[in-house]
């Protein structure tokens, strides 16, 4: 049988995430030349002992407290508009770490427009904190003009890493953090798409979503010649505080170890683990919202799922007409992530956003995530400036005020992910209207289209097709055909679809023979 998600919602609660606020910093502003005079970061003359045990500890007694209010920069920041904080940039040669000989360095983002609450930064070396100092010279204001009206210790939004990813001369952009949990990485070659969050609580809950926020961050200072980067990071909202360690080991594919301990001050309704935010706005499953020249664009175009009994599930993406949630339940996944797949400029034809090198970014339990279910919630959007896409994990009980839960997973940011079925997958999904195209009496139908390529499909003529396994919950299934794809060296699956009322239908396919998977496990949720 083919895997089904157990439960499906939906509602319209949930906004669309705009994401604008994270890319307008990266790329072009990495790359700026410094111009002025040197004024290197200023640390703290304080310092006070760091480690891991320590910053649990603090963890845990913040969560005996109330959530302070944080503290929010001046109205002359605060009114800034788009425009005027990105013309607000980092001064390169002021990096921290610039004065070392470790390919390592950090960079800064300045507060203001919507990041109103900065946060505290502090550098680490040899087991000893020291605060980074606010110093308006560390930035070029360009046409803002403002420098001048700005407090000594209005603080940072956030920072970036830099490392020779690509070429050993220059210093690309690696990881950046930015706004509440929200952080970015990169593997080689690849463009910021989408991101990755701390922890998600009550998405598209009815009482609203709660943004956990990182407070302050450690940066431990590398050494010569090091191969990697460790970042802690303290965790606060209404509903819990934790401790966060991320270690940072560039390459082809960037891993991030995520290593967290949570404490709660109060119940949550559901809680989001490894959440990775996204942009889907059209292709494949959706046509364009308005005419575009584009084929496609989306930063992910799938959410793939390898279960506890190594089932791999593939649910391509979509933008709904209205908001959209499945949940793929089961103990222990092996991991999920969202990636994208297609990776080829046609597809796109986009020399601007260039979408084909978008990341894509597999999560990989290191400590069992135990029962529980994978999310995904896709939101309607109109304009590909908004993350309309989430997926996390979620424990089938949340976690009670006054628990703790410990977390350690992987995070690899990657073209496609060394953890893949071995078998056909899943090369594009097409839909449009059922029976033959233009009869009017098969509108209430939809046609799918699944191109399957990969394992052993090209080597299947000579025993004739292979069997496609199709299921619709909620729903009829008319036409279905499989076909020789030489254009993918695959097959092609056809069918169509009949709403039983107005329930989400649930559809399910893949290729078998002798009743042995050849393929991944198709999955799609259709809104008649």
């Amino acid at each position: 049988m083919c895997p089904r998600p157990l439960k499906v919602m939906e509602n319209n609660l949930l906004p669309a995430i705009e994401r604008r606020a994270f890319l307008h910093y990266t790329g072009a502003a990495a790359a700026l030349l410094w111009a002025g005079p040197a004024a290197a970061v200023p640390l703290s003359d304080e310092s006070e002992a760091f480690s891991w045990d320590r910053l649990v500890e603090t963890a845990q007694m913040l969560a005996k407290t109330a959530e302070a209010s944080p503290r929010t920069v001046p109205d002359v920041l605060g009114k800034l508009t788009y425009d005027q904080h990105r013309d607000i940039r980092f001064r390169p040669a002021e990096a921290l770490w610039e004065d070392g000989d470790q390919p390592f360095r950090a960079q800064f983002f300045h507060p203001g427009w919507q990041y109103r609450h900065p946060v505290e930064i502090f550098s680490v070396r040899n087991g000893r904190s020291r605060r980074v100092l606010f110093d308006a010279a560390l930035f070029n204001y360009g046409n803002t003009k403002i420098d001048g009206k700005i407090a000594a210790d209005v603080g940072f939004a956030g920072f970036r890493l830099h490392y020779p990813l690509n070429q050993p001369n220059y210093r690309d952009e690696l990881a950046a953090f930015l706004g509440a949990s929200y952080f970015r990485a990169l593997g080689q070659g690849h463009q910021y798409g989408l991101s990755a969050r701390g922890l998600a609580i009550d998405t598209a809950e009815t009482g609203g979503e709660e943004f956990p926020v990182f407070r302050k961050f450690w940066l431990e200072r590398p050494d010569a010649g090091a191969k990697l980067i460790r970042v802690h990071a303290l965790l606060e909202s209404r509903s819990v505080t934790g401790a966060y360690a991320f270690t940072i080991v560039p390459g082809r594919t960037t891993v991030m170890t995520v290593k967290a301990a949570l404490f709660f001050r109060r119940q949550v309704k559901r809680l989001g683990i490894a959440p990775l935010t996204s942009m889907f706005l059209h292709g494949g499953t959706t046509p364009p919202p308005i005419p575009d020249f584009r084929p496609a664009v989306h930063d992910s175009d799938g959410l793939s799922v390898e279960t506890s009994a190594g089932e791999w599930i593939w649910r391509p993406l979509g933008n709904p007409r209205r908001l959209r949630q499945s949940l793929y339940m089961g103990a222990n996944p092996k991991g999920f992530g969202l990636l994208q797949r297609t990776r080829d400029f046609a597809a796109f034809q986009d020399l601007e956003a260039d979408y084909h090198k978008r990341p894509s970014v597999w999560v990989e339990p290191v400590r069992p995530f135990g029962e529980g279910a994978v999310h995904l919630i896709e939101i309607p959007s109109k304009r590909e400036i908004h993350d309309n896409i989430v997926a996390f994990w979620s424990p089938a009980r949340p976690p009670a005020a006054g628990e703790r839960l410990d977390l350690e997973y992987r995070l690899n940011w990657c073209g496609l992910p060394d953890q893949a079925p071995a078998m056909g997958t899943t090369v594009a999904t097409r839909s449009g209207v059922g029976g033959v195209a233009g009869d009017s009496n098969f509108d209430h139908r939809r046609k799918f289209v699944i191109d399957f390529a990969g394992g052993d499909l090209a080597a299947l003529d000579k025993d004739g097709p292979p069997k496609a396994m199709v299921a619709a919950d909620n729903g009829k299934l008319f036409n279905t055909t499989v076909s020789r794809n030489a254009a993918v060296a695959g097959w092609r699956v056809t069918f169509d679809v009949e709403a039983n009322g107005s329930q989400p239908v649930e559809l399910r396919c893949r290729l078998t023979r002798n009743d042995k998977p050849l393929t991944e496990t198709w999955s799609y949720q259709w809104l008649a």
